[in-house]
């Protein structure tokens, strides 16, 4: 039998093995591989940290300046407003106060409430943005601390905190426009103060307005009486009108040659033959030229009209309609317009009823507009 031999290769105690050199390297590259990914993912939460410093500074800049000019002009002009209407409401209760003595106090103190409901919500406005500054303040102090202080490793271990905070701010909304900050006008607005007044003002007054139509203005389907008071509706189109800059060229319309910066003012208008007709007021500014909506009285936002059509009758401004639910038809028309309360009230002169009121700050100047689709209408004078 042939004795097989073994042969054992014996490895030089003084050298390392090859897969122990092997297994050392490859550590060593996995720590520096470990190393260059916490400084890469450090360099990230630090470009992140200045990122959002950034926006923190940039908010609190804009909540600074909310609160130091907006809030602060709010504060102003919710007291110069509440001033003027409590001005308002006395002048009017003054022309009868004998009859509304009651009248008087509860809007006086009406006014007196919406004022201190104003101040109260932009004091609480104050409070609440001086609150979020102080927050967004420690914020940033922390997150800036954070980034001066905490070294790779450190920062890392603070990530947790860094999006909680980071979300904290967020969480911080930017101010935005509220109606609460301002002072509500309509708490002046009384049916009775507003019929009583337009009564004690149409008695008052020396007479009416002396208001003419401008004949530049009038459209060719309507024609012009010799005094400029009546305009009567023609359904075919005059070739007589020279075309102007002026003139209306396609709805029926006409406008005063009278205009109103400021004061009160009062006129009247015949409207008993007419079953289609439009009586109000009018910036200069509107169109005369075309077809379209901007041209049409009531439909854009420049005018603002008393409608009747057949029997419906509607207050008409920027295409929207409010229905009147009048009992009969007025043979007249009463204009009134008030430009230092900024209200617009159209009445009935026989009886005093006022049909409807509207209000607004009216662009100045302002003209008496007309329109009329069958038969005629005259200023009354």
């Amino acid at each position: 039998m042939r004795t097989k031999t073994c042969h054992v290769k014996v490895q030089d105690p003084n050298k390392e093995c090859n897969c122990t050199v092997y297994l050392k390297y490859t550590n060593k590259l996995n720590r520096g591989h470990r190393v260059r990914r916490a400084e890469e993912h450090a360099e990230e939460l630090r470009n992140k940290i200045v990122d959002q410093c950034e926006r923190l500074q940039l908010q609190s800049a804009g909540i600074t300046k909310y609160v130091a000019e907006v809030l602060s002009g709010k504060n102003q002009r919710a007291v110069s407003t509440a001033s003027a209407a409590r001005e308002l409401v006395i002048q009017r209760l003054s022309l009868v106060r004998n009859l509304c003595e009651s009248e008087e106090q509860r809007l006086l103190e009406q006014v007196h409430g919406e004022e201190e409901r104003a101040h109260q919500s932009i004091l609480t406005q104050r409070a609440h943005w001086a609150e979020a500054l102080q927050k967004l303040n420690t914020i940033r102090s922390r997150l800036v601390d954070m980034l001066t202080h905490l070294d790779d490793h450190q920062l890392i271990q603070k990530e947790q905190e860094i999006f909680e905070r980071t979300e904290e701010a967020e969480g911080i909304l930017d101010p935005q426009e509220s109606e609460k900050l301002n002072f509500n006008e309509k708490c002046t607005w009384s049916p009775l103060l507003t019929q009583l007044w337009a009564t004690a003002v149409l008695g008052s007054l020396s007479g009416t307005e002396d208001v003419r139509i401008d004949e530049r203005t009038v459209s060719p389907f309507l024609q012009l009486s010799d005094d400029r008071r009546t305009l009567t509706f023609s359904s075919k189109k005059s070739k007589a009108c020279a075309d102007g800059p002026e003139r209306f060229d396609h709805w029926p319309n006409a406008l005063a040659a009278t205009s109103f910066q400021t004061g009160l003012h009062a006129w009247m208008v015949n409207v008993q033959n007419s079953c289609a007709y439009k009586v109000g007021v009018a910036s200069g500014q509107l169109p005369r030229k075309g077809s379209g909506s901007d041209c049409r009285l009531g439909h854009n936002t420049f005018s603002w009209v008393f409608s009747r059509y057949d029997q419906e009758f509607r207050f008409l401004h920027n295409g929207q309609h409010q229905p009147l639910g009048l009992l009969r038809s007025p043979a007249r028309l009463g204009v009134l317009l008030d430009l230092e309360a900024r209200e617009l009230l159209f009445y009935e002169p026989t009886s005093g009823t006022v049909l409807y009121t509207y209000h607004t700050a009216f662009p100045t100047p302002l003209f008496p507009v007309f329109a009329v689709a069958d038969q005629t209408i005259s200023i009354v004078h």
